[in-house]
Parts: structure tokens; C-alpha cells; sequence
């Protein structure tokens, strides 16, 4: 918005355009693009390669990273790169065809489609609208819980880190997880009420900054370890059977270890809701798929390096945490900056992925109940220094509750673990696969059976396939936690 605009007229548009980012379909009157306003008679956009980069890193270089040493040793100095390679092109190609769904028909001047699921209603229609929608909100709100129970992990670490070395490693230091995940959420309870998407850009760029600092960390230390001990641990085929686990255990955590890589490159779910913040020309495609190929290729690095050398450092005994594994080792200071970088990383990216939940419930509520006050109303509330605050009592109440309802399941699933495998498996095949693929040959009106139709369906049933056994071995990984299980007793 440009600085020397009518107030008057800057706020009849702010009213309008009230969530404007992560609107779910509407008919927006289409005026010509001007200084202020885009084609679609929206504010307009600010968003650049840089900004898109920041998001998807964001999203992308989560707690996932952490487990990758863990999963390559169930997978072997072979398997393991090779599936976080595969896992890599596939995210990459099938973002690329996603990016392409922006705009329904031409690139530069087609219909914006805000959501994911808006995407799917315009190209495909019907039931797969519904599905689509369940898929993704129920993956979005599924990672909010998995991003609390990792969060907590991390203060705790921190906790006992600090308790081992004033005992002088006389006390064993166990503490529960509860009061750290509700701290967690009272973080996140005042988060949250940022309106939408465009205005978290800074903390999406500091997560992705935190990202980088602790997984730099956690390579540094795994290169130590490898140096000091002059070896590299491991095998070509993973973890042995035998003294360390079954061979039935073995295949289990195998395709567990499937459903780990997926999650660490699973942001589809939130593509095109970061597409709808950049600004053009270029087309909006265009530059998405620079940070797609830019963002892609700093992940799969980071992956590569931190899940090769963690594996390299700890070999059959690498942890579901790399940070972890370093116990209390000196520098215990340098443990404690990454995973309070974590921390840090995860209450930003806790955000990015809510807010397609948040936006796609207000929506709803506004277009249902138009005349309620407590929908709709903002009450300005003033803050010295800065802008008066817009206070809307839905985004408080409902926000408000979801974080809370999050919490309290992180509290009763504490299985950082097999909750990440799990997500992974839930959402990979549906929200990275099956809709960019289809929504694609709908769109370039690829014909049945050419040899295109042919080799994006293989791609598309390998990726399932992938997904169930993936799916199947988390849910064996839950199972066996149930066991030793208590609600709200989560010790470490």
C-alpha cells in the first residue's frame, strides 16, 4: 500500500479485503491492476522469490530434519540418499505442476485460485473438492501437533541439559513434557492472532534462519564425533539384525523411515496459499518455481549432510533426534543454542501452517452468519509506538481454542517419532502426488493412455505404494508406544 493513499479509501479496502490471503473461493470483482491493487481487485501483493523461499523453508527444514540420521540408518549408506534423493525430485517435479494451478487457463491473467483447495475445485470438481479439503486440513492440524510435541522435546533438552551439569552428571534429571508443551501454546495463543499470511513474513524469514543455525549445529557436532572417533559408522544395507532388532522390527522401521523422509519435503499442502503472496509480473508461476528449485535444492543439502554425517557420527545407535544423541556432551552451551533455535524455528512454523485453517474457518463463519457483529466487527486496540490492533472476537475465540485443542492432544500422543511418520505417510501420496498430477492433466488436457498419461500415473501409484507401507510402519511404531503409555505422563 503506498504511503500517500487516502486514508479514507485505505481503510474501506482493509475492511474489504478482511483475510484476504487465504480466502476460500469468492467472486472478487476484477478491476485493473493500479499501484495498489491487483488484477483481482485485491491489495496489492508484495511477495518475491525471497519471501516464497523463506516461507517453504520454513515449512520444509522442520524437526523432519532431525530424524533423517535415524531413518537412513534403518535404510543403509544405499537406500537411505537414494530415497531422500527420489523424495526430493518428486517434491520438486510435482510442486512445479502445482505452481502451474495457480491460474486457472493463461499464467499472467487467468482466475487466481487462493487455495489449495480452491485449485482443485476450479480444475477438477466434484467430491475431490471435499476429500482434498479433509486431507489437507486434517494433515495441517496433525503437524501442528507434531510441531508442539518437538518443541517440548527441545526446552526440556535444554532443561536437562543445564540440570546434568550443575549435579555434575549425578542426576538423572527427568522431567515431564506437560508444563513445556502449555508454554508452547501460550506462545502460540498470541501468534496466532496475526492476521493472515502477507503479515508474517518476518517470522517465517527468522524460523528459516533458526532452521539453518541448528542444523548447521547438529552437522558440526556430527562431524566432530566422526573426527574424534577417525570412523565412519554404519553399513550399506542399515541398521543390523540380531542383537539390536528383529527382522520383522527391521521392515517395520524401514518403511517407518519412508513415512520420515516424506515429511521432511512435505509443504505442498500450503503452495499455493504461499503463491498467492507474490507479487507479479513475472507470473506468479514463474517465480515460484525459482524458490522451488532454490528452496529444494538448500533442503536436500542440509538433509544430505545432516542425515549422512548424524548417521556417520552414531551409526546402528542413531537417535530419532539427532540433537539428542549428543547427550550432554560438551559444548552442552552449543546444544542448548540449537535447540533453542528450534524452539524458535517451530513456533514460526507452527504458523505458517495454521493459517490456511484459520483463514479457511473465518471465511466460512463470515459468508454463513454476515450480520453477526462477533464475526465481523474489529475493534481498534492501540498500542504506543505502532498501529492500533484490529481485535476481532471470532479470530480470538476460535484461534484461541484451536492452539489449546492442540496442545492438549500433544500432551496425550507425546511420539515425536511415529507422529512424524505418520503425517508424512497421511499427506504425501494425496497433497504431493495425486491432485498436482491430475489437476495437471486436466489442465494440459493430457490425453489417456500417451505415454505422458502413462508415466505421471506410475509416478503417481509408486508414490502410494510408498505411502502405505510407510503409513503401515508408523502405525506399528505407535502401537508399540501404547504399550508402555500413560496420558499426560510423558517422562524424559
Amino acid at each position: 500500500m503506498q504511503m500517500g493513499e487516502n486514508a479514507a479509501t485505505k481503510n474501506h479496502h482493509q475492511h474489504l479485503n478482511h483475510n484476504q490471503v487465504f480466502d476460500i473461493s469468492v467472486d472478487v470483482p476484477t478491476k485493473a491492476a493500479s499501484k495498489c491493487f491487483d488484477d483481482d481487485g485485491r491489495l496489492k501483493r508484495t511477495g518475491t522469490v525471497w519471501t516464497a523461499s523463506s516461507h517453504i523453508i520454513t515449512a520444509v527444514i522442520g524437526s523432519g530434519v532431525l530424524s533423517l540420521a535415524w531413518a537412513i540408518a534403518q535404510l543403509g549408506w544405499i537406500a537411505g540418499p537414494a530415497v531422500m534423493f527420489l523424495f526430493s525430485f518428486v517434491s520438486y517435479y510435482t510442486s512445479s505442476l502445482l505452481a502451474d494451478c495457480y491460474r486457472a487457463g493463461d499464467p499472467n491473467s487467468g482466475k487466481r485460485n487462493y487455495t489449495y483447495s480452491d485449485a482443485v475445485r476450479s480444475i477438477l470438481g466434484g467430491a475431490k473438492v471435499k476429500t482434498c479439503g479433509i486431507i489437507q486440513y486434517l494433515n495441517l492440524f496433525g503437524i501442528a501437533i507434531g510441531y508442539t510435541i518437538a518443541a517440548s522435546i527441545s526446552m526440556m533438552a535444554i532443561k536437562r541439559s543445564n540440570c546434568f551439569h550443575e549435579s555434575g552428571g549425578k542426576n538423572p534429571c527427568h522431567m515431564s513434557s506437560t508444563p513445556y508443551m502449555i508454554s508452547f501454546g501460550i506462545t502460540e495463543i498470541f501468534l496466532s492472532q496475526i492476521r493472515d499470511f502477507d503479515q508474517i513474513w518476518w517470522l517465517s524469514i527468522v524460523a528459516a534462519v533458526m532452521s539453518f543455525t541448528y542444523s548447521s549445529i547438529g552437522l558440526g557436532l556430527g562431524v566432530a564425533k566422526v573426527a574424534a572417533t577417525g570412523t565412519f559408522k554404519g553399513s550399506l544395507t542399515g541398521i543390523s539384525i540380531g542383537s539390536t532388532v528383529t527382522q520383522t522390527q527391521k521392515i517395520w522401521r524401514s518403511f517407518q523411515a519412508l513415512g520420515d523422509i516424506a515429511f521432511a519435503y512435505s509443504y505442498s499442502a500450503i503452495l499455493i496459499e504461499i503463491q498467492d503472496t507474490i507479487k507479479s509480473p513475472p507470473s506468479e508461476a514463474k517465480t515460484m518455481k525459482k524458490a522451488t528449485v532454490l528452496s529444494n535444492a538448500v533442503t536436500t543439502t542440509f538433509y544430505m549432510l545432516c542425515g549422512c554425517m548424524g548417521y556417520a557420527a552414531f551409526g546402528d545407535l542413531s537417535p530419532g533426534n539427532l540433537l539428542t544423541g549428543f547427550g550432554f556432551y560438551n559444548p552442552f552451551w552449543l546444544l542448548d543454542i540449537a535447540n533453542a533455535a528450534i524452539v524458535i524455528h517451530l513456533i514460526g512454523a507452527y504458523q505458517v501452517y495454521c493459517q490456511p485453517i484459520f483463514a479457511f474457518i473465518e471465511k466460512w463463519a463470515g459468508q454463513k452468519w454476515p450480520e453477526s457483529e462477533f464475526i465481523t466487527k474489529e475493534f481498534k486496540i492501540p498500542i504506543p509506538g505502532f498501529r492500533p490492533y484490529n481485535l476481532n472476537l471470532l479470530r480470538l475465540v476460535w484461534r484461541t481454542g484451536f492452539v489449546v485443542l492442540t496442545t492438549v492432544i500433544s500432551m496425550l500422543l507425546p511420539f515425536f517419532n511415529d507422529v512424524v511418520g505418520l503425517l508424512g505417510a497421511f499427506g504425501f501420496w494425496p497433497l504431493t502426488v495425486y491432485f498436482p498430477v491430475e489437476m495437471y492433466i486436466a489442465q494440459k488436457k493430457i490425453s489417456k493412455w500417451s505415454i505422458r498419461w502413462v508415466c505421471l500415473q506410475m509416478l503417481s501409484m509408486a508414490c502410494l505404494i510408498i505411502s502405505i507401507v510407510a503409513a503401515a510402519g508408523s502405525l506399528a511404531g505407535v502401537m508399540l508406544d501404547l504399550k508402555t503409555y500413560r496420558p499426560f505422563k510423558a517422562r524424559y
